[in-house]
């Protein structure tokens, strides 16, 4: 009994000593048949992925070594810190059928990816894409890297894709395209983005043109926000790479962390051109100011350094823009002093929301995927056009009492439409005019004959709210070459230029007095307006402006107020 125990403890002694020195054994997976029946294939749970923590290993090297590496099957959810180091993954493909397929690592910020296999010859193929080669040197140019696979004979080929990655961890789709699928991709995407960046261009040049016809410092700093923006989403989705800075290859390698950084930075100052927070604290103006500071600070620091913990405080800092760009448009929300800020919010959320996914990737807490890849050009549009839209109706309300008070200079307070003084002076030169061409025009003066009893009865603000009743009936009757204008206290003319008839003033003025006689819901008591008219064609003899309206308002005011004809042609 003893000497079987003394054995189980030796037995056991063995198995703790040669557990931990115990190598797991190398998943083994199958060759992945490839065929145009099946036009797209992921790789995740077909690949074999080891990590060289030296990073400097051959493909000769990992092809010798295969055997004795502590491979580990890749996943879609799998994550890798590559920095200093390089990711291996291994698979077999075997084309059945004909056509072409393409490997394409759908991310275009990885700096270095290359693909090998062996030739039929036994010599080895190599294919290189990334950030730190151009575009145009690549085996398959695009936005993402793409290599093509072996020709087509039927027979297995293993393929070794390396990668090499800083700042963030490696957690990157991998898929296998047939050759006509990954051409309606990439084509379908370009439409996409061409009409993205189009939108986001028509934007900038409408935000630039309000800014300096309107000097809108608001609208100056969306236009530069969207300017930044559109420029970090060109890095980062690769295009600027592929289509404005090909072979810059050290700017491309800057240009995909810098240019998000002041992106985010020119959102926050936008943020807070909109919502002003030196009206509530100076304190929290500086706070605003402070943060943007820090943002751009650290993009550029973080451009120079190329450290984990650079990009980690980078991306902590735009957790900490968003959040205070939120509660700036919060806090004018709950002030309710713009009318538009609700507006303005509805433009922020999705563009927050996207800015958000962006940070948390870069934070490693949310996988990278299509949404965190492609979620900034949804979010900017559905913000951008709310956003413009927004801008807009706020800098109409804020130049609306401009407007008024520069128009006071030639329309009546009240009505809203011309004073006298201005239907003078264009009636002076219609009649020139029209002595000049041997036309006629025509003017029409207008009393409202009842105004007296509508202030008797209902008050004073009854009888003004007739004045801009019939101010309104002028608008509708005149066309877009007529001028409508208040001549007196209840008077009211309507200049109808050359050519003109006599049938036609009449009509005018039949139009006029037929929808004063309306009851309008505008006065007490759905009152009417009534209307008495003097109509005269000029030139009439050699009576000026100034001669030819008096002549007009003396014959209507010389109308009986209860006169059953209410039109007078003067001179027809």
């Amino acid at each position: 009994m003893r000497l079987f125990a003394a054995c189980w403890f030796v037995v056991l002694l063995w198995m703790a000593a040669a557990g931990p020195m115990a190598q797991p054994a190398p998943p083994v997976l199958g060759t992945i048949e490839l065929s145009p029946e099946q036009p797209i294939v992921p790789l995740s749970g077909r690949t074999r992925a080891w990590v060289d923590p030296t990073g400097f290993r051959t493909a000769d090297q990992v092809e010798e070594m295969a055997a004795s590496l502590p491979w580990s099957v890749h996943q879609r959810s799998s994550r890798y810190e590559l920095d200093d180091k390089a990711l291996w993954l291994q698979f077999d493909a075997a084309i059945r059928g004909g056509g072409h397929f393409f490997l394409q690592v759908t991310s275009s910020t990885v700096p270095s990816a290359q693909l090998f296999y062996r030739a039929s010859d036994g010599r080895w193929v190599t294919q290189e894409a990334g950030t730190a080669t151009a575009v145009s040197d690549w085996a398959v140019p695009g936005r993402y890297p793409t290599f093509e696979l072996a020709p087509a004979n039927g027979t297995p080929v293993r393929y070794w894709l390396r990668i090499q990655q800083e700042h963030v961890a490696f957690s990157v789709p991998l898929r296998l395209y047939e050759a006509s699928r990954l051409l309606a991709t990439r084509e379908q995407g370009q439409f996409l983005l061409g009409a993205y960046f189009g939108l986001a261009a028509l934007i900038i040049l409408g935000a630039l043109v309000n800014a300096i016809a309107h000097r809108d410092r608001n609208f100056a700093t969306f236009a530069f926000y969207v300017t930044a923006l559109a420029a970090g989403q060109l890095a980062a989705l690769g295009l600027g790479e592929q289509h404005l800075w090909d072979g810059w290859t050290g700017w491309n390698e800057i240009a995909t962390f810098l240019l998000p950084g002041i992106s985010s930075a020119a959102g926050l100052w936008f943020a807070r051109n909109v919502t002003e927070p030196a009206r509530f604290s100076r304190a929290l103006d500086l706070a605003v100011w402070s943060v943007i500071a820090a943002l751009l600070s650290t993009a550029a620091l973080d451009t120079v350094l190329r450290l984990p913990s650079s990009h980690m405080l980078l991306m902590v800092l735009t957790l900490l823009g968003i959040a205070v760009a939120a509660g700036l448009i919060l806090m004018v929300w709950v002030h309710g002093e713009e009318p538009q800020i609700g507006l303005v919010a509805a433009g922020f959320v999705p563009l927050l929301a996207t800015e958000l996914l962006r940070a948390l990737v870069g934070l490693d807490l949310v996988a990278a995927s299509p949404l965190t890849r492609d979620g900034l050009l949804l979010g900017g549009a559905a913000g951008l056009p709310l956003l413009f839209y927004a801008l807009s109706l706020r800098s109409s309300h804020r130049r609306e009492a401009q407007l008024r008070a520069a128009a006071l200079a030639r329309d009546d307070v009240l009505t809203g439409i011309a004073h006298d003084r201005t239907l003078l002076q264009r009636l002076e030169g219609a009649i020139g005019r029209a002595h000049a061409l041997k036309q006629r025009c025509a003017l029409v003066t207008l009393k409202i004959s009842n105004f007296d009893a509508l202030a008797a009865e209902f008050g004073r603000e009854a009888a003004d709210r007739a004045l801009v009743v019939s101010a309104s009936l002028l608008r509708r009757a005149a066309t877009d070459i007529d001028l409508e204008a208040r001549v007196g206290d209840h008077h009211f003319a309507l200049l109808l230029e050359s050519p003109t008839t006599a049938e036609n003033a009449m009509n005018r003025a039949q139009e006029l007095v037929a929808r004063g006689l309306r009851p309008t819901t505008a006065l007490p008591g759905n009152a009417a307006v009534r209307f008495h008219v003097a109509v005269a064609l000029l030139p009439h003899e050699q009576l000026d402006a100034r001669s030819s309206l008096d002549w007009l308002l003396d014959a209507v005011n010389a109308m009986p107020p209860e006169a059953r004809k209410v039109i007078r042609a003067m001179n027809f």
